[in-house]
């Protein structure tokens, strides 16, 4: 499997944590004023275009009200076993 930003693993991520953030009735803009940061990098990390590390999913979680752990068995779920790093 050939590394890519678009993997079946980072676009469940990406997925999940929208649904994560409109089903606790957030806009990217109610989110980015959690994070204190610009909307339009909500934005990015949704649509993929910018990946998180793990201690940023953590504060996406918390920020949202989210289980990290849930989010992270659907993302291990999607990702190939021949995904390389």
């Amino acid at each position: 499997m050939a590394k890519t930003i678009r993997s079946k693993g980072q676009v469940a991520l990406c997925r999940a944590l929208v649904d994560a953030r409109t089903k606790a009735g957030l806009g990217q803009e109610d989110l980015a004023a959690k994070l204190n940061c610009h909307q339009s990098l909500v934005a990015r990390i949704e649509s993929g275009q910018r990946r998180i590390d793990v201690v940023e999913l953590v504060v996406l979680a918390r920020a949202i009200g989210f289980d990290a752990s849930e989010v992270l068995a659907i993302v291990a779920a999607a990702t190939e076993p021949d995904h390389r790093i």
